[in-house]
């Protein structure tokens, strides 16, 4: 078997061919955050002092043993899932995960005072934060209507939500040196068709209008809005569609998120990044993977995942298109579901960083389609997989399969033991 060294240097050779420094590729995969998603490791169960079952459409199926408990249990699996996954960090939180020490917090309640324990725990890691209010999972959000609600009080109350999830965003950036994304999604929309559509996005539009009232410097915090075309119990009319959140943030200057899991089964997520960063100023990427519907399984190195990492790269994109995951599986182990699916992100990241860009626009340039395809396939049998191991050395994690019997053993020590 190569040493790592060797391997590098082969795969040095080999790659430079073709105009490709592996030494730059391997710096830049590193600088290149990765959002992971905390609610996999408990099934989005969260640590409010209340107990609900999953609404909005949020299911996460299987009852694999080991799911995290409380906070501690949760902190503990992702700090070893952490060492498993190479390049750099945030964990991406949602209001539910507050810590208010079993005390009951109305979500109109929840600030940055909630949230010092886990700012103090990034700090320890290394690693930045992300937030999400939570707009599902509670009685005010049963009708299927929050910040689109007909019902002032229940729409004002996830106004004050929202307001207050900027505050706990902004907590995080300046508390961790660098801007915290906070994701806006709601679960509002109609099971059967609906006849008066135009009221409900009246609503939505006006509550963002309150939400985003008042200016947070982007140093901090980066407000970005979802969309979805259809949800569990909402097939017929989902209230943030596609056009409504593009236009919001054109309007508002915020981030739009693109969720892989949110669109037709046919529609390429990573074709929709230079149409729509001709006019918004950035992109919140949610990774999962789709399988006939929005089914968050876990990410793997598909070729729409390389696609998206490579359109990010091409386009020159990598300040403009911040990359999180979003899956939640609950019938294997939950550990092992963070590492396949960051892991698996990094890959494809670290691919785009060996692409050969500039010599492939040239070919497209220059009319020359027949070479853009020929080395695009002949590309796809180049030694990457040295290029990964050393990676993974180098970031201070376990390359190829070696985490797999560390995985085990944490299932057989720690979470065999819940």
């Amino acid at each position: 078997m190569l040493n790592t060294e060797k391997a590098l240097e082969i795969a040095r050779n080999v790659y430079g061919k073709y105009g490709v420094d592996v030494d730059a590729a391997l710096e830049k995969a590193a600088k290149t955050p990765v959002s992971i998603q905390c609610w996999q490791g408990d099934d989005v169960g969260g640590f409010e002092a209340v107990d609900g079952d999953l609404t909005g459409g949020i299911q996460s199926t299987g009852n694999y043993p080991g799911k995290a408990r409380n906070i501690d249990e949760l902190r503990k699996d992702f700090e070893f899932a952490k060492s498993l996954i190479p390049g750099k960090k945030h964990l991406a939180l949602h209001a539910i995960y507050l810590d208010a020490g079993g005390k009951k917090v109305a979500r109109n309640e929840i600030g940055p005072e909630h949230f010092t324990s886990w700012i103090d725990w990034a700090k320890e890691n290394d690693i930045g934060l992300d937030y999400n209010p939570t707009f599902f999972s509670h009685p005010l959000s049963s009708s299927g209507f929050t910040l689109s609600s007909d019902d002032e009080g229940i729409r004002k109350f996830w106004v004050e939500h929202g307001i207050l999830s900027r505050k706990v965003s902004e907590s995080f950036g300046k508390a961790l040196g660098e801007p915290s994304c906070n994701n806006f999604w709601v679960p509002d929309g109609f099971k059967d068709i609906p006849v008066n559509r135009a009221k409900k996005r009246e609503n939505l539009a006006r509550s963002y209008d309150e939400i985003f009232a008042e200016p947070i410097s982007k140093e901090y915090n980066l407000d970005a809005v979802e969309s979805k075309l259809f949800g569990i119990g909402l097939e017929s009319c989902t209230i943030g569609s596609n056009e409504f959140y593009m236009g919001c943030a054109m309007k508002h200057d915020v981030l739009l998120t693109l969720d892989t899991g949110h669109f037709h089964p046919t529609e390429i997520v990573s074709d929709k990044f230079s149409a729509a960063l001709q006019y918004i100023g950035g992109i919140m990427l949610h990774v999962s993977r789709p399988v006939r519907w929005d089914s968050d399984h876990v990410v793997i190195l598909d070729d729409e995942l390389k696609t998206l990492a490579c359109e990010i790269n091409r386009g020159g994109y990598q300040d403009r298109v911040h990359i999180g995951l979003d899956f939640f599986d609950g019938s294997i182990n939950r550990i092992a579901c963070w590492a396949i699916g960051a892991r698996s992100m990094e890959k494809a990241i670290l691919w785009a960083a060996l692409e050969p860009v500039e010599m492939l626009q040239k070919f497209e340039a220059e009319g020359d389609y027949t070479s853009r395809l020929a080395y695009l396939e002949e590309l796809k049998t180049l030694p990457f997989g040295l290029v990964w191991d050393a990676y993974c050395e180098k970031q201070g994690v376990p390359a190829g399969d070696s985490w797999i019997p560390m995985m085990k053993k944490y299932e057989a020590d720690v979470l065999s033991a819940r």
